[in-house]
C-alpha cells in the first residue's frame, strides 16, 4: 500500500492516512470472495446477556442482521450455519441480502439450557470439509460465547483449521461472559493478525461498530486521506483559513497522483434530518472540490459525493461531532 507523507500544520492540524468511516458499495474493493456466519447454538447461548437483557442468541441474531444489512452489494458467496448442534440454515452459495436476512430470522431462543451441552470444538471440526469448499479468500464469522464443556478443545480446533486452510480468516463476534469464554475467543482471534474480535452488543447497538467491522472483513483498505482541520463549523460548508492551508497541501498530493481519479466524500454529524444532512454533506464535498480546482486540480478528475450522517466518532461529545463533520479524499 502506498504511503502518503504526513503534513503537520498550524495548531497541530494534520492530513493523515486513515480508513473510511462507512462501507459504500461503489468504493469497496472486495477483500474476500466468500463468508459464512457460524453461530454457536448451544445451551449457554440461550442464557441472558447481562448488558442487553436478552438471550445471547437474540443479541447474536440482531448483530448479524445489522452486519448483513451493511455488507456492500457485491458478488460474495455467503452461508449461515449453526454449531452445537450443527445445522445448515443457508448453504454456501451466491449471497443474497434478503435471503440471508430470512435465514437469520430462523435463529430462535427458548430452547432448554440444561442438557444442551456445548461441543463447539467437535462441531467446528466437522465443518472442515465444508470450509475447504469455500471460495478464496474466505471469512468465517464465528459468533460464540466461547464456552466449550465437552469434546475437542475449540482453540485447538481453530489452530488445526488454520494449519489446513489457506486464505481463510476466522473473525469472532463475542458474547463471552466467563473467564474461560473470554480467554477462548481472545486466543482464537490472536492466531491471525487479520482476525477481527468484536463484541456482539456493540454490533447490535452501534452503527459505527458495524461500519468498522464490515470494512475490516469485507473490504480492502483504500488510500483515504482524512482532511483533519477541514471539519467545518456546525451547519456550515464554508472553508476557513486553516482549512484552505490544509487543502493547498492536499492539492499538491493529488496532482502528484496524476493518473488517478479522486473521490471526495463529505460527512456530517448526526444532528438534523437525514435529508438535510445529505444535502449539507454534498455541499461540503462540493466546497472542497471547488477550492481544489482553484489550486490546479482538474475538475474532471474529481467526483464529490455527500455521505450524510457519520458515526465514526462519538456524536454524544462536541469533539466527536466536530470530527464527524469532515471531508475525505480517496483515489480510484
Amino acid at each position: 500500500m502506498k504511503s502518503f507523507r504526513i503534513l503537520v500544520l498550524a495548531a497541530a492540524l494534520i492530513l493523515s492516512y486513515a480508513v473510511a468511516a462507512a462501507a459504500a458499495p461503489a468504493t469497496c474493493a472486495k477483500k474476500i470472495e466468500s463468508f459464512d456466519f457460524v453461530v454457536d447454538y448451544s445451551g449457554s447461548m440461550m442464557m441472558k446477556n447481562k448488558q442487553l437483557k436478552q438471550d445471547k442468541i437474540i443479541v447474536a441474531k440482531t448483530a448479524l442482521k445489522r452486519v448483513n444489512a451493511a455488507i456492500p452489494a457485491l458478488d460474495y458467496n455467503g452461508g449461515l450455519h449453526t454449531v452445537s448442534p450443527n445445522g445448515a440454515v443457508i448453504q454456501q452459495g451466491p449471497w443474497n441480502r434478503a435471503a440471508m436476512d430470512a435465514g437469520l430470522n430462523k435463529l430462535r431462543s427458548g430452547f432448554e439450557v440444561f442438557g444442551r451441552m456445548t461441543s463447539m470444538g467437535d462441531g467446528l471440526q466437522k465443518y472442515e470439509p465444508f470450509l475447504s469448499s469455500m471460495k478464496r479468500d474466505a471469512a468465517v464469522i464465528l459468533v460464540t460465547d466461547g464456552d466449550n464443556n465437552r469434546g475437542a478443545d475449540l482453540v485447538e480446533v481453530a489452530r488445526q483449521i488454520y494449519a489446513s486452510q489457506r486464505n481463510l480468516v476466522i473473525h469472532i463476534v463475542s458474547l463471552a461472559d466467563t473467564k474461560n469464554g473470554e480467554a477462548t475467543v481472545k486466543a482464537i482471534a490472536a492466531m491471525n493478525p487479520a482476525s477481527v474480535l468484536v463484541r456482539a452488543e456493540d454490533l447490535a447497538t452501534s452503527d459505527a461498530a458495524v461500519e468498522r467491522f464490515v470494512l475490516a472483513v469485507f473490504c480492502r483498505e483504500a488510500n483515504v486521506i482524512v482532511l483533519r482541520g477541514v471539519n467545518f463549523a456546525f451547519d456550515s460548508y464554508a472553508l476557513d483559513g486553516k482549512a484552505q492551508t490544509i487543502l493547498n497541501e492536499a492539492a499538491n498530493l493529488i496532482k502528484a497522483e496524476s493518473n488517478k481519479r479522486v473521490l471526495l466524500s463529505g460527512w456530517t454529524d448526526y444532528i438534523g434530518s437525514d435529508a438535510y444532512n445529505q444535502k449539507l454533506s454534498q455541499n461540503r464535498a462540493n466546497s472542497v472540490r471547488t477550492y481544489l480546482a482553484k489550486q490546479g486540480v482538474p475538475a474532471s478528475r474529481v467526483s464529490a459525493v455527500g455521505k450524510g450522517k457519520s458515526y465514526k466518532y462519538d456524536n454524544k461529545s462536541e469533539e466527536g461531532r466536530y470530527m464527524n463533520r469532515r471531508t475525505e479524499i480517496s483515489f480510484e
